[in-house]
């Protein structure tokens, strides 16, 4: 089975951004703000994911010098 490809940081930024964009300007139902809202914290915590995994991999090329 193929490995699932992780968003590219620039991708989930754009994403976050849409959902942010949503909250602050259309008029949603509490449901539909806090459903954005869970989607918008899901691409937070990707985007931490995909920070702290290139951080370990500039620590071990830096390490590697």
């Amino acid at each position: 089975m193929a490995e699932k490809k992780q968003p590219e940081l620039d991708e989930i930024m754009k994403e976050l951004e849409k959902k942010v964009d949503r909250l602050e300007n259309e008029p949603l139902s509490l449901e539909e703000s806090y459903k954005v809202f869970s989607e918008g914290m899901e691409l937070v915590k990707q985007g931490n994911s995909t920070i702290d995994r290139v951080e370990k991999e500039l620590k071990v090329l830096m390490d590697g010098e």
